[in-house]
């Protein structure tokens, strides 16, 4: 099965990835596999090279060298536009267009894939994530919430149900009570569509609380992966422990 005509979770795989950009690795060998209807957040601090292998998947990023794989297809050999159009994308601002309305964005891949009703695609995932497509559709995105912008990112994500979702960092202009609101919305939107995700996040509540396993990542390299309570238990290294103590520090705090 190939990206853009999926309909059923996607295996995501990276291989021995490399990434540069000028004279920063950026990514350093990195290897990961999300098998299909799985959840995976890529954690560490900034310039862990967290984003950078996320955008390998849909080919905002090349690699270097190594291999990535989306179902039984190596990017590399996909064209561009149709890889992009089969894998639902979340970046960190929504990326709304603001002269088209709440129900025109949602529908912005299924128009573009040339499906038969696009309005409908929409409006089913607007409510999906909660949003009355009879009362959001007509609005603008300079006229929501942050939350209701990001809600409406998420519905175009998935409005033409894609096989895989990427995720970077799409809470962290929220404030809390909006970011654990928007955070239960995509709990429950994954539970109810099974679809294969990739989350980064510099939170590593969050991603225990969206994802089946966390990915831990430093200056382009790969920790440790396991849940909270394993990294927790049995840390790799002492910036995991480091890592994990600072976020359950903030917890009791």
């Amino acid at each position: 099965m190939s990206p853009g005509s999926a309909d059923a979770p996607l295996a995501l795989e990276a291989k021995d990835v490399v990434v540069r950009l000028g004279n920063v690795v950026a990514v350093d060998r990195a290897s990961l596999r999300v098998e299909a209807g799985e959840a995976v957040a890529l954690v560490g601090e900034s310039g862990a090279g967290k984003t950078t292998l996320l955008r390998c998947f849909n080919r905002m990023v090349v690699p270097s060298s190594g291999t990535v794989r989306v179902g039984a297809s190596d990017v590399a050999d996909q064209p561009v536009e149709a890889l992009r159009r089969g894998i639902g994308y979340v970046p960190q601002q929504g990326g709304l267009l603001p002269h088209w309305n709440v129900l025109r964005n949602a529908a912005f891949v299924p128009m573009l894939l040339g499906r038969s009703d696009p309005r409908g695609d929409s409006a089913a995932a607007l409510d999906r994530v909660g949003l009355d497509p009879s009362k959001f559709g007509p609005r603008f995105p300079d006229s929501l919430s942050g939350g209701q912008r990001q809600r409406v990112a998420l519905a175009r994500a998935i409005a033409a149900r894609p096989g895989v979702l990427l995720m970077d960092e799409p809470f962290g202009a929220l404030d809390a009570i909006t970011r654990a609101d928007v955070q239960a919305a995509c709990a429950e939107l994954r539970r109810e569509l099974a679809i294969t995700t990739l989350l980064v996040t510099h939170d590593l509540v969050e991603a225990d609380r969206l994802a089946d396993s966390i990915v831990v990542m430093r200056s382009g390299r790969i920790e440790q992966r396991g849940t909270l309570a394993e990294l927790r238990a049995s840390p790799a290294s002492a910036y995991v422990a480091s890592l994990v103590e600072r976020a359950l520090f903030g917890i009791a705090g």
